[in-house]
């Protein structure tokens, strides 16, 4: 992607015009890691662009930005800008087209000021964006008031780059975010989503909780994680302390390549706690949240549709907050039950929801154990094989579809998972036996 984003580069300096590395590519770079895109700024304006690029796509071009396509891969070029007003928090109403220098002053933080001369390689840098890469920090570019009231986003893209980076927010910077954190709500769920998406699939993702939380934003954004705070719980069960304490434990016991819908399930599962809290006097004051497992499911549910997840990704979610409890019970379920309950689709993930659950509170992993074993066992043959009977031959026996199918093939299938029936005719003969039976 470099050597096209060069090639470009080259053919705007061939035609007479400056042509910069810009942004998060130019910091990337100076952190010696590889950049996910190239962005490029000029000093040519986006018709003059175009006639370099004709094929390229001018639908940004009111913000001075042709988006172009070489050998494969999309890169955009910006004419170098300043920003009008920002009357809607996230874009500006008019641009004009001005120098590098500029340019620099109107961007979001200075570790992503900087451009780079592509042909020389010099780091051409304006706002100190070198001495906080050095240092480590995240820092607003000018006042920070007036760059997070320009475009409220960066709130959350201040958060996501100390996080992702491991970077410190400088103190200025800090109070601003925590002044305009209530104006967060301005901007789109979709938006809110992708930055919260980059800060949850950091491995660092602990720390992006914790600046969420203190910065304000995290009230503004699910607010009902607040609420696990003081949520007492058995201290049998959990010594470590209340429902957010656990909480934030499990986030940082997740592998650092965890699956969203995993981390999502992880930061919800016990989000019914609170409205499910009861002390159970006869039993010696026990704490007890009854039904907190089908009610967190329909809160996070709730929650995701909010964000505007995909289905997939809020099924999957939901699916290991509304199962999480069944994990007790696995030593006394059938091997059909047991079968059945391990053949979902997202197993794996709330097997290590099950882990990181137990691990940060009790500590006790038999049932964890007990189904790594479970699926060695069944690991030769699908968990659930094809039926050994049908539809078709309840049937051909002058059975009317209706739920009585279902009971009967629930059982025939329970008996097959369980070893009773090794083949079809065994199925077949017990299927004879029970519908004579039942006349």
């Amino acid at each position: 992607m470099k050597a096209s984003a060069e090639t470009i580069a080259r053919k705007l300096h061939e035609a007479g015009y400056e042509a910069l590395f810009a942004g998060g590519c130019v910091r990337d770079l100076l952190l010696g890691k590889e950049p996910k895109d190239y962005d490029i700024a000029t000093n040519a304006e986006p018709a003059q662009v175009l006639e370099i690029f004709p094929k390229g796509d001018s639908i940004g071009a009111h913000f001075g930005v042709i988006l172009v396509k070489e050998n494969g891969h999309h890169f955009e070029i910006a004419t170098f800008r300043m920003d009008g007003d920002y009357s809607d928090g996230r874009r500006p109403d008019t641009v004009t087209f001005t120098s590098a220098k500029e340019d620099a002053k109107r961007r979001d933080f200075t570790v992503n000021g900087m451009f780079s001369n592509p042909i020389s390689n010099d780091v051409i840098d304006y706002v100190g964006g070198k001495e906080d890469l050095e240092s480590r920090t995240i820092r607003c570019i000018g006042d920070p008031l007036q760059r997070f009231e320009e475009d409220y986003l960066r709130l959350l893209r201040a958060i996501r780059f100390a996080t992702v980076l491991d970077f410190q927010i400088e103190e200025n910077t800090w109070e601003a975010i925590q002044k305009v954190a209530p104006k967060i709500s301005r901007i789109s769920p979709e938006r809110v989503r992708d930055e919260l998406d980059k800060i949850w699939l950091s491995p660092n993702r602990v720390k992006g909780f914790d600046l969420l939380v203190d910065s304000g934003l995290m009230a503004e954004l699910i607010p009902e994680l607040l609420d696990l705070r003081g949520c007492e719980q058995p201290p049998q069960w959990h010594p470590e302390g209340d429902v957010y304490v656990h909480t934030r434990i499990m986030l940082g016991l997740l592998q650092a390549e965890a699956s969203l819908p995993l981390i999502l399930s992880v930061l919800f599962h016990d989000i019914g706690k609170p409205a499910t809290f009861t002390i159970d006097e006869e039993a010696g004051g026990r704490i007890r949240f009854n039904g907190h497992d089908k009610l967190g499911a329909e809160m996070t549910e709730s929650i995701l549709k909010r964000f505007k997840y995909s289905n997939a990704v809020i099924d999957a979610a939901v699916t290991g907050v509304d199962r999480h409890m069944m994990f007790k019970d696995v030593k006394k379920m059938k091997v059909s039950k047991l079968k059945r309950f391990m053949a979902s689709e997202v197993f794996d993930d709330e097997l290590e929801l099950h882990r990181v659950d137990c691990t940060s509170s009790s500590g006790m992993l038999d049932n964890y154990e007990f189904v790594k074993d479970k699926q060695e066992e069944f690991a030769n043959e699908p968990i659930i094989p094809p039926s050994f009977i049908n539809g078709k031959d309840l049937i051909d026996r002058d059975l009317e579809p209706g739920p009585r199918f279902k009971e009967i093939l629930t059982s025939a299938q329970d008996m097959q998972l369980e070893g009773t029936h090794t083949s079809r005719e065994d199925a077949l003969v017990w299927l004879d036996e029970f519908l004579r039976n039942q006349v």
